[in-house]
This record gives C-alpha cells, structure tokens and sequence, in this order.
C-alpha cells in the first residue's frame, strides 16, 4: 500500500505562512530592488539617457530666424495685421454698424475665421490691446480682446440675413452686443481692459487669416492649400461720442510685406449710400505656428520610457521566473498587499528618477536652446518652478512612473519578460511611430485612445480653439489636452493593475 503524497500548486510553498504590516512589505520589497546591481544599472542609466538625448535633441535645434514677432499684452506672441477704417474716440461712446457680407477675394475659399466687425483698440500699434465684436463665415458672432479671450454669441448665416454689431464704452467697461433686427439686442459679454484709457481708436475691420488644409496618405506626405483674403461690406454705421478726427481714416494694421501673410494692402470703399465694402488679410489672434521650446526639452524621455519599461517588467517577473514568489506569498498570504508594495515601490522609484532626470535635462536643454537662437520674445524664457515647464516636468515624471507601473500590472498577468516588455511597447511606443506615417485621422485617433495620448503632458504652447491649427504629430501637437492626455495612461495603468488583483487572487488559489 502507498502513502499518497500532498501535491503542491505552482508557485506555492509548503511553508506555514507567517503576517507582515504593509510597512514591512514596503521595507522588503524596497530592499530586494536595491540589492539587485542590475536595476540599479538600469535606472541610472535611464536617468543618464533622458538627460543626454534631451541635451543632443537641444542641440541639433536652431531657429531660422524671420521678421520681429508682435508681442501682445499678456506678453505672448500674436498675430496682428488687418484692414482698419477707424477714428478716435475720447471718454465714453458707441459704435455700431451692421455686416452684410463675407466673401473670398483670393479665389481659393473663404476661411472659417475670417472675421468682419466693430473694435476698439488702444492704439494703431500691432499688439496693442482691443475689444471686437465680429461675425464669422463658420463661427457665428464672437466677442473677443486681447487676443487670447474669445466668447460666442448667436450662430449667424451672413449667407441669408445681416448681423448687426454694437460695442458701447462706458468708463474703464466695454460691453458687446448682437442683433439680427437691430431693434432686439442680445448682450454678448462685458469686459474690463485696463489699457483702454483716454483715447482710443474704433472703427471697422476686416481680417482674413491664411488657412491650411492638410491631406496626409500613407507614407507622412502632406498636401496644403490655403488662401487667406476676403471682402466684408458694412452698412448701417453709426458712432456716439467724441472724436478727434473730422472723418474715418482707412489703415493696414501691420505694413503688407513683399513675403508675409499680408502680402497686399487692403482696400476702403464707401458708397454714397453708407454702405463700406473693406478687402484685407491678415488675422487677429495668437500666434501657434512657433516652435515648442518646451516640448523640445523632453526628447530624452522617449528613450528613458524603454528603460522604465524594463524595470517594472522584471521586477515582478524575476520573483516569477526564479520561484521566488513563492516565498513572498508564503510570508505574506494576502496577495493584494504584496501588489500594492510592489506598485507603491516601483512606482516612487521611477517618479523620484524621472523627476530628476526631466528636471536637469530640461534646464540644461533650456540653456542650449538659447545659446541657439531660441529667446525672448518669441521663445518664453521659462524657469524650472514656471508653468507650462513644470506642468512638463512633474508630468514626465509621472509618465515614466505609470509606464513602469502599466508595465508590473501586466507582468503579474503575462508572467512572462519578453511578451511583457512587447506588449508595453506596442501600447505605448508603436503609436507614436504609426502617428507620423498614418492618415492624420487615424493618427489622431490611435494619440487620443492610447497610453501615447500622456506625451501631451510635455506641450509648452496653448492651443486655442479662435484659431484653426492642424494637429500635426510630427510638430508634436496631440489632439488632447496636457492633463487629458494624461489621464488616459492613467485609466490604462488603474486598469492593468486591477487585473493584476484580479488574476493574483484568482492564479494558484
């Protein structure tokens, strides 16, 4: 007769299982990290290769340099050239007048920010500051000022009836107005604008900004067309107050160039019936089309990510293939503790090095990227502790951080070093390769559904929405917002680490 035998399962031991608080789980598993040299390796030289790749990334960068930028009175870079038939007014006063079309006049299509209104403006200087209200071809009535504030008032079809508009100024208030019968006026916003004291112009405008249209095939090709001048006619013009100016004076805001995007002066018409017909180019608004300095300094963490990758990877999968998890489960029975300190270990390890090494290579990248060209006004001179750099900064960090805990989640699931750091890759890297050779919309969608969309956290320029931009990849623009981006890697590391749990309580029960 035999003695039958107690078999084991995988992965557990015989051993009678003893208790540990999570601070002594912490204190073990942040000991077998730091006693293993080949980690240690690791994570320096990740630290090393994110500094040095964002310094040569730096250093490869120069401006071509070009015409002075225009600075606007938040101290951003704008753009700001239009047709201006204006006077002066002094005190309190009001302007109205009533546009009765928007049409192309280059023959290449009207753009959808093209804009005809009423403004007020400080001075003729470009980037002065300016309260407007204007109609669009594609945007219905807007209110904006200064450049970077924009507010929408009633959708309007100038294709089938007039729109009128009305800016009245009271004291240090200026307060904008829409109509479609000039008798009901629906009030569009009230705003303060210190700058606009004393004497000010007003008047009529006319902006057409160059707009691009981007088709992109396989292979990263790109064809644009785009046309940037238009017509606006205006009748209806009335103005209450005090002026100094015995008439209306007609002005291109931002002289035309032989090669700039207000290429050919604007024209005034007026009819003896009132009506005035302004032709002109140009735009009002931000300026997006400069470099990301920013952005520019985190190129190293593309190549420090693949690092962290590794780290969390064999963290876990090393006790797996050796059997030494055995040990660990034996000593501590709940599982879920043991994921949790691994997590909280991996996961501060990776956050302290990356928010060093992001911290060094982005001011040493900073420092290069001047030395090359790349300064005030047109490139902010940003310290380490000044948004958007340390939203840049902190956020990288906290990229490689879940990186690396995304990468230890599914490794307690796959159990396996090679098809974990493959399946991490293909997450998190291929779609930024694929983004620069695939059809713009689907490269757009794979950076809005993928852990690629936390890339976004390093963008150092504001993308408004008054302004038409093509969200091009290779420029390094994402079609989700900085902390959006980031939210998404983090919906995909909560999510791999509950299938962690999952399958740690589930696997060898």
């Amino acid at each position: 007769m035999t003695t039958p035998t107690k078999t084991v399962p995988p992965y557990r031991s015989a051993l009678h299982p003893t208790r540990a608080g999570f601070g002594r789980l912490l204190r073990a598993e942040w000991t077998k990290f730091w006693t293993v040299r080949a980690w240690l390796l690791v994570l320096a030289v990740a630290a090393v290769v994110t500094v040095v790749i964002s310094q040569m990334g730096a250093s490869g960068s120069t401006t071509g340099g070009g015409p002075p930028v225009v600075v606007g009175p938040g101290g951003e870079v704008v753009n700001d050239s239009f047709r201006f038939t204006h006077r002066t007014l002094t005190g309190d006063g009001t302007i109205t007048a009533r546009v009765t079309g928007l049409k192309d006049a280059s023959g290449k299509g009207l753009g959808p920010w093209t804009k005809a209104g009423i403004m007020v403006k400080s001075s003729l200087k470009q980037g002065s500051p300016y309260v407007a209200v204007l109609a669009t071809p594609a945007h219905g009535v807007r209110m904006q000022w200064n450049f970077t504030h924009d507010t929408a008032g009633p959708s309007s079809d100038l294709a089938k009836a007039p729109q009128w508009l009305r800016l009245k100024r009271l004291g240090g208030k200026l307060t904008g107005y829409a109509s479609v019968d000039g008798e009901k006026w629906t009030q569009l916003g009230e705003v303060r604008v210190g700058e606009l004291r004393g004497t000010v112009q007003v008047g009529l405008f006319l902006a057409a900004p160059v707009h691009e249209i981007v088709h992109r095939s396989f292979g990263g090709t790109s064809e644009v067309a785009g046309s940037g001048q238009a017509t606006g006619t205006f009748d209806r013009l009335t103005f209450q107050g005090k002026s100094t100016d015995s008439g209306w004076t007609a002005t291109d805001i931002g002289a035309p160039t032989a090669d700039g995007p207000n290429s050919q002066p604007g024209t005034t018409t007026v009819t003896p019936t009132g009506t005035y017909t302004l032709t002109g180019q140009g735009d009002i608004a931000p300026d997006e089309n400069s470099p990301d300095t920013v952005q520019m300094s985190f190129q190293g963490v593309f190549m420090g990510l693949l690092f962290m990758v590794a780290l969390g990877t064999l963290f876990v999968t090393t006790e797996y293939k050796r059997g030494l998890i055995r040990t660990t489960f034996t000593a501590t029975p709940s599982r879920l503790k043991v994921l949790a300190a691994k997590t909280t270990v991996i996961a501060a390890i990776t956050f302290t090095t990356g928010l060093l090494a992001t911290a060094i290579g982005f001011t040493l990248a900073q420092k290069t990227l001047r030395s090359n060209g790349f300064k005030p006004p047109e490139f902010p001179d940003l310290s380490l502790l000044e948004n958007p750099a340390l939203r840049a900064v902190v956020g990288s960090a906290v990229l490689l951080s879940l990186v690396a805990v995304l990468a230890l989640s599914l490794g307690v699931v796959l159990r396996n070093s090679a098809g974990t750091i493959a399946t991490v890759v293909v997450l998190v890297i291929l779609p930024q390769i694929l983004s620069f050779a695939l059809p713009l919309p689907v490269a757009q969608w794979l950076l809005r559904v993928t852990p690629a969309a936390a890339f976004a956290v390093q963008q150092g320029v504001t993308y408004y929405p008054q302004v038409q931009h093509n969200c091009l990849p290779e420029s390094g623009c994402y079609p989700l917002s900085p902390y959006n981006g980031l939210a998404v890697l983090v919906a995909y590391a909560a999510a791999a680490l509950l299938l962690a749990a999952w399958t740690v309580r589930r696997r060898d029960a």
